[in-house]
């Protein structure tokens, strides 16, 4: 008998990050660490209309105030165990970059605080996901500036 393969989630988030120099970007806090703005997809949603759903129900920010790149896309899969049912499920998170004009004061739904972090890679933050995505983020940015 062979046991059935975990169920799989989409969800998607956005790195938001400031167009002023020097550059911002920011995260949201859970009770034990940081995290981006993000969220399960609903329906048949994309992943980006997900990003920029989830990101204005945890900040406020309406999807009009941030530009999406539309060439960066970082995807992360990693196994989640739900606390409350036990529930074991494959979770596939892809990640954008959203520029906006200016930090701004978020109106927290979903965490106790918030912080803007100083763009300076290389960053030290949470190394599962964030640190990953920071990277990624980095490595990006400088060949779009150097070419």
């Amino acid at each position: 008998m062979t046991s059935a393969s975990p169920e799989k989630k989409r969800a998607a988030g956005i790195l938001i990050i400031t167009a002023t120099s020097p550059r911002e970007f920011l995260l949201l806090r859970h009770p034990d660490r940081w995290d981006l703005p993000k969220g399960h997809r609903d329906g048949n949603e994309s992943d980006a209309e997900t990003a920029l759903r989830e990101t204005e129900e945890e900040t406020g920010l309406s999807a009009d105030r941030i530009r999406l790149d539309p060439e960066f896309r970082f995807r992360l899969n990693y196994p989640v165990k739900y606390k409350r049912s036990g529930k074991e499920v494959e979770k596939t998170v892809t990640y954008f970059i959203g520029e906006v004009d200016q930090t701004f004061e978020p109106i927290l739904t979903e965490h106790p605080e918030f912080r803007w972090f100083p763009w300076a890679p290389p960053h030290q933050i949470q190394d599962q996901t964030i640190d990953p995505l920071l990277q990624a983020v980095a490595d990006y940015l400088e060949a779009k500036t150097s070419s």
